[in-house]
């Protein structure tokens, strides 16, 4: 798939190695291209563009940015007809007013179909999901069945085992209280970053 990744951090940078390592076309779209802080993606793999070139250019928006500025992504982004958008951001300390989180903003925003992902759990187990014999799962909210199948493949792409579903818009901002409960565990509680989610069944 041709894909634009927008936000280099830690989470949009990881994602960016594994899928062009899964064989996809992965640009990311940046405000200064030369930057050199994206040199090590292009010796990946990885293409550098404008934000313009890379979404115009893509099939699949992957936004790995601050929450707040969505409604400002969504105006640069002109026409997304068709496009997939998947959010990955959460809006724990700051919010895209007047909108709860990045995917209703760009769900009302914009026309391309929308899926809440990857946003569950630290870049680390995005790097390497597999504990022992098991291997972490990956979570989606939304409407749109295309987006998350799209989201599922991917989640696959960087070795989780699933890409398990949350279920529709209603539920967007319970996955994201689902990542400050990781955050919480990590972070406030000490658990430290190598730990995730793993569905059992039986």
């Amino acid at each position: 798939m041709n894909i634009a990744v927008v936000g280099h951090g830690n989470v949009g940078g990881t994602l960016a190695r594994n899928w062009a390592k899964a064989g996809h076309q992965v640009v990311v779209g940046a405000r200064n291209p030369d930057d050199e802080k994206l040199k090590p993606l292009a010796e990946v793999g990885v293409m550098i563009s404008s934000l313009e070139d890379a979404v115009n250019g893509s099939e699949v928006i992957l936004v790995a940015t601050p929450p707040q500025i969505a409604e400002d992504l969504s105006r640069q982004f002109g026409d997304v007809s068709g496009k997939i958008i998947i959010d990955a951001t959460n809006s724990v300390r700051t919010k895209p007013d007047p909108y709860p989180t990045a995917f209703h903003a760009f769900l009302d925003l914009t026309s391309a179909k929308v899926v809440k992902s990857f946003n569950t759990t630290g870049f680390e187990n995005m790097q390497d999901p597999q504990y022992g014999e098991y291997r972490l799962e990956m979570f989606m909210a939304g409407e749109d069945d295309e987006a998350k199948e799209v989201a599922r493949n991917l989640a696959k792409d960087c070795g989780f085992e699933d890409c398990i579903d949350f279920g529709g818009s209603d539920k967007v901002e319970l996955l994201e209280k689902f990542a400050l409960s990781w955050i919480n565990l990590a972070i406030m509680q000490g658990e430290g970053r190598n730990i995730g989610f793993k569905l059992l069944r039986r």
